[in-house]
């Protein structure tokens, strides 16, 4: 397999500039999904269209929804034709490593009067399901998973849901998610108990498109019968992709960067707050709210941080970030504990073994637990011994993660399986490169 060379940093070079991250690939996703399901044209400006988001556009367009794409100025129309008007398909519908696009698909798709297929890559099809298709299965749907968890899955033919009062046994939001697109089609009320909060996007969208979903302390409950009718929607830039901006900002000397419109939904924001506690200072200004997700333009210089202990609902509030924050704990002060994360085991790869393996290629002291790792600080990165190459393991957020991590070397890093990031920015090499300059 083809390893490439990572960018390099050349003597004093920081990252300097004004960036414009890619759309929210959770909100494009669920733009897509109830654009499809509304009455009318939905337009999505600012759509990510990287790999995944565009596995969910070619799901809907086999599905007989027609879907618009202008890529030159990142603008999708979705043709709505209402909830129960999909066509049938006996192709196989292809997700690629779409996980966030499966688990809603299996909700959005669960009642529907002729039977589907949904499978997808090696890696996705080690992904467990079956926390998903538990409480769809409870609302009256059928659906066959390999080995009872995996895919391919096969949804039988189903003209019936009934609401149902489910508590999340974790914190998932693609399982809340997946719950609620198929309450919106299921008789009586259905309510969702969160153990602790979650991404609230679909919440919030649902909303926007006329749905009628309250929240009222742990309890989400979504009365169905609202018609759904096309919107406008902006889509902010995705603060899990900025991160890898913002901690390679933090942590490389003489950087400062200013990243706008991103979005700081307080369910997202759990990166800043960890980067707070650490002793971060991050700037946020220009803070308005478009469909109900508030954004701001963030402005980030490097500084020292220092450990803390990562754990609780912290976790859940920042899980796709902690590879890269486990790489900022590696230039803090003092120890890192990250505990409480074992769902980071169930992403695209086991992302607390693959952290730990490719991190310990730089040198860096760092430990594997059951539930998270124990990260040494201050420590100096080196660049890995010529015959030693990283690997995404097929990851997007490891690649990138890995991308920030070569920069501290100041060496030459290959990296295989980098064709990974382009599953939610297929840019970001590029741009990491044309932020390093020397003030």
């Amino acid at each position: 397999m083809t390893a490439i060379a990572l960018p390099q940093r050349k003597g004093q070079q920081g990252l300097v500039g004004t960036l414009h991250v890619p759309g929210d690939k959770s909100l494009s996703h669920r733009a897509l999904m109830l654009g499809a399901l509304a009455v009318g044209d939905t337009v999505i400006d600012r759509c990510l269209l990287a790999d995944d988001v565009l596995h969910t556009r070619s799901a809907l367009t086999q599905l007989g929804t027609e879907i618009d794409v202008n890529p030159d100025q990142q603008t999708v129309v979705v043709h709505g034709r209402g909830r129960f008007t999909f066509a049938p398909t006996v192709k196989p519908i292809d997700l690629g490593n779409a996980g966030t696009a499966t688990r809603l698909l299996l909700g959005m798709l669960s009642r529907q009067p002729y039977p589907l297929t949904i499978h997808g890559d090696a890696s996705l099809s080690q992904r467990p399901l079956m926390r998903v298709c538990d409480p769809l299965q409870q609302m009256g749907a059928t659906i066959d998973l390999r080995a009872d968890n995996y895919l391919p899955a096969s949804i039988h033919a189903n003209s019936s849901l009934k609401g149902i009062t489910y508590q999340l046994p974790v914190a998932s939001a693609q399982v809340k998610s997946a719950i609620l697109l198929a309450g919106l089609q299921a008789q009586g009320a259905t309510s969702i108990i969160e153990p602790v909060p979650t991404r609230d996007h679909t919440e919030r969208l649902l909303r926007a498109f006329g749905a009628d979903v309250e929240r009222h302390g742990k309890v989400i409950t979504l009365q169905p019968g609202s018609l759904l009718e096309g919107q406008s929607i902006h889509i902010p830039g995705d603060l899990s992709s900025a991160a890898f901006f913002i901690v390679a900002a933090l942590i490389i000397p003489g950087s400062h960067l200013v990243l706008p419109a991103v979005g700081v939904n307080p369910t997202r924001t759990g990166l800043l707050t960890i980067l707070e506690q650490m002793g971060a200072k991050i700037g946020l200004s220009q803070l308005e709210t478009l469909n109900g997700e508030p954004r701001a333009s963030l402005t980030i210089k490097s500084q020292s941080l220092k450990g803390i202990t990562i754990a609780g609902a912290q976790v859940a509030l920042a899980i796709d970030e902690l590879p890269i924050i486990a790489l900022a704990a590696t230039q803090a002060k003092g120890e890192t504990i990250i505990r409480d994360a074992q769902e980071l085991r169930f992403k695209e790869t086991d992302r607390i073994k693959t952290v730990v393996q490719e991190l310990k290629k730089f040198g860096v002291h760092i430990e594997e637990k059951s539930d998270g790792m124990v990260i040494k600080g201050q420590q100096e990165l080196m660049a890995p011994p010529a015959d030693t190459v990283l690997d995404s393991h097929g990851d997007h957020r490891l690649g990138m993660m890995l991308a920030v991590a070569a920069l501290l070397t100041g060496g030459k890093v290959l990296l295989k399986q980098a064709e990974a990031i382009g599953i939610s920015y297929p840019t970001f090499l590029a741009d990491l490169q044309s932020l390093l300059k020397s003030q």
